[in-house]
């Protein structure tokens, strides 16, 4: 069972989708809708559509092991399909229970794990990435900028 939750603004159109009921349960009480938009929104100036959504650990694993060859789950996969100088069409798939499980290993509350791979997510999103040191550098810059705008601490602390 497969439920959405369609948010449009004026440029960026964000759908979240949920792989159940309780996975949209346990992510509606760490963030709403509102509040996801608005991290999603702080890190994507672009136009487009983003479709979020939260699996569960079997989806995740299927999903790391179809596109990336990794027979695991993986925290988040982004899969950008346009990208362009105004707009940008991406698919971000959470693995919640992977979240949940590096957000208590870290020390973090799930809201702050979560708030920082959506903005991770939107940046891969737009093109970048994290495979050579120097890129790494720049998008964990990126990262904390953002997070820091919208009250989060470095994640990388």
């Amino acid at each position: 069972m497969s439920t959405s939750n369609k948010i449009n603004s004026s440029k960026l159109t964000i759908e979240l989708q949920y792989a159940s009921p309780a996975i949209e349960s346990t992510v509606s009480k760490a963030a709403s809708s509102t509040l996801i938009k608005k991290w999603v929104k702080s890190a994507t100036p672009l136009g487009g559509l983003l479709t979020l959504r939260f699996v569960n650990a079997a989806e995740g694993k299927k999903l790391n092991l179809a596109f990336r060859e990794k027979d695991y789950a993986t925290n988040v996969l982004t899969f950008p399909y346009e990208l362009s100088k105004n707009n940008l069409v991406a698919d971000i798939i959470f693995c919640l229970p992977v979240l949940q499980k590096e957000a208590k290993e870290q020390g973090k509350f799930l809201k702050a794990h979560l708030a920082h791979l959506i903005v991770h997510g939107c940046l891969h999103a737009q093109g970048h990435d994290h495979e050579l040191g120097s890129d790494a550098k720049k998008m964990e810059g990126l990262e904390i900028q953002i997070l820091q705008t919208l009250g989060f601490a470095n994640p990388y602390c």
